[in-house]
């Protein structure tokens, strides 16, 4: 089942998505070498609070934290804590609120200070693969048209797309329905899309083997083969138009 909602309900939903992205931009900044995630995480939760929304992971099936802070070959539901991020990291960094009811869910990898030319081949390219995917949120498209389009991306620059771990449906529920969107696949294949329809996608690329593993605490998952990974993600209205990415940030306004 896949739930749609109104035009009323996803404006809901971009009001929630342009308050999450200007924290990822308020962010952006304080990730520098000597920084740990703990604080980084602590930041991302005042501001959430701030602006009267509330943190969508924190507790969620007891999750202890704001934010997923995931550097290097960690791939995602890195727990924050106190060690320094180094020049030359990446660092993946997920993060949900609810404002009015309504989920946002976002991920941006960040480099730490200066990287080496295949971490920045590595976040380039997942952010392309990520724009692919949006590109195909059409009605009348299927949901294997996301995951090929990604996997296409992916693959033609020498990485691997993740495949244990999916994009899904967002909304009043951080994963609704039972439709999960992921980042490869055969084009043609799956559910139809239609207006209405939003999803949270979310490529993670590693730079070698797609093989993960999870470590002892239960959340943090890994390269299986020690290699970077990248995390890029939006929550995406579609709608008779196309594509609406709804988590990002507001325009700004043009000098007077």
């Amino acid at each position: 089942m896949i739930i749609k909602k109104t035009i009323e309900q996803i404006d809901k939903m971009k009001t929630a998505g342009q308050v999450l992205a200007g924290i990822f931009q308020a962010l952006g900044p304080q990730i520098a070498p000597g920084i740990s995630t703990r604080e980084i995480n602590d930041l991302a939760e005042r501001l959430i609070r701030e602006h009267g929304a509330v943190p969508s992971f924190l507790g969620y099936r007891g999750f202890p934290a704001s934010i997923c802070a995931s550097p290097n070959s960690e791939i995602v539901h890195g727990i924050p804590n106190d060690a320094p991020l180094v020049e030359g990291d990446i660092l993946s960094v997920d993060c949900g609120l609810i404002l009015d009811g309504w989920h946002a869910d976002s991920a941006y990898t960040y480099p730490v200070g200066q990287i080496d030319e295949e971490a920045a081949r590595l976040l380039e390219a997942t952010v392309r693969s990520l724009r692919a995917g949006i590109e195909q949120c059409r009605p009348g498209n299927r949901v294997g048209d996301i995951g090929a389009a990604v996997q296409r991306v992916v693959e033609d620059a020498g990485f691997s797309v993740v495949r244990e771990y999916a994009g899904h449906q967002i909304g009043r529920q951080m994963h609704e329905g039972d439709v999960q969107i992921p980042n490869y696949g055969t084009a043609g294949r799956g559910p139809v899309l239609e207006a209405g329809m939003v999803f949270a996608l979310e490529p993670m690329v590693n730079a070698g083997d797609w093989r993960t593993k999870l470590l002892d605490d239960n959340w943090t998952v890994v390269t299986e083969d020690g290699s970077l990974s990248a995390h890029f993600e939006h929550t995406v209205a579609i709608t008779p138009a196309g594509p609406m990415i709804l988590t990002q940030p507001l325009p700004e306004r043009a000098p007077a």
